[in-house]
Order: structure tokens, then C-alpha cells, then sequence
């Protein structure tokens, strides 16, 4: 069984191997575990999404007034769109999670967090194209 947090109720779901995660439903809010968008995180949802994932998370820390960000955001969604349903795809809102993002040491904005089992394995500052962050993500998930 694999956990998988929902992007839309933040519940725990447990997905058998046998059953496409593609096509999952959460038990709770019977909405789809994975869109192809990345999750949107709040300072409730954050530690909760890292730490009970069954799979990669990247998270993007991000804010409203960076142009880099926003530049970076169709990228990014591209690179979920490739990516899912084997790693979760999310962004936080520095200026909304402050507590977090100085948690976590984001000093500059775009950057990218891979997690796994809750650690931080990468990151990844700047914006970039979907390409690199799928190879960006494939070696550290590799690594």
C-alpha cells in the first residue's frame, strides 16, 4: 500500500499496488489524488504532505510578487503533468507559510524541494524549464 495525501482534503489515503494511482479517488472527498496540477499547500497541509507521502514530493516555495515564480509556475505544472502519479508536485506560498519557509531555510525564490519519507534529498534554486526540473527530479530520486 502506498499513502497518498490528498491535494483537496489533506486525507490520508492508503492506494493498492494493483489499483492505477492515476485513477484514484480519495476516500474522504471522493476527489481525484492526482490532476496533473500541482497541490496547493498551506502552512496545514505542508508537514502532513512531506512526511505521510508514500511518494517524492517536490515542493515549490514560492510567492505572488516574484516574476521568477511566476514565470516557473506552467513549468512546473508541465513537469507534474509528467510525472505524477509517481511523485507528488506542490507549491506553498512563502508570504502565506512564513513559518515553514524559514523552517526550511528558503532564502531566495523560486526554489524547489524534493522530499522523501519526509527529508529534504534535493534542492534546486531558480526557475527552470519542465525538462530539467523531470531530470532534475529523476536524479535525485535516483541519487
Amino acid at each position: 500500500m502506498t499513502e497518498i495525501v490528498c491535494p483537496t482534503c489533506a486525507a490520508v489515503n492508503r492506494v493498492p499496488p494493483e489499483k492505477p494511482a492515476a485513477e484514484a479517488r480519495c476516500g474522504k472527498c471522493h476527489q481525484p489524488l492526482f490532476t496533473g496540477t500541482p497541490a496547493e499547500l498551506t502552512a496545514g497541509t505542508f508537514e502532513k504532505t512531506i512526511t505521510r507521502s508514500g511518494i517524492p514530493v517536490v515542493v515549490d516555495f514560492w510567492a505572488e510578487w516574484c516574476g521568477p515564480c511566476k514565470m516557473m509556475a506552467p513549468e512546473f505544472k508541465k513537469a507534474a503533468q509528467a510525472m505524477e502519479p509517481a511523485v507528488r508536485f506542490a507549491k506553498l506560498d512563502t508570504e502565506a507559510a512564513k513559518a515553514q519557509a524559514a523552517a526550511h531555510g528558503i532564502r531566495s525564490i523560486p526554489t524547489m524541494i524534493l522530499f522523501k519519507d519526509g527529508r529534504e534529498v534535493a534542492r534546486q534554486s531558480g526557475a527552470m524549464p519542465a525538462g530539467q526540473i523531470v531530470q532534475w527530479v529523476r536524479d535525485a530520486v535516483r541519487g
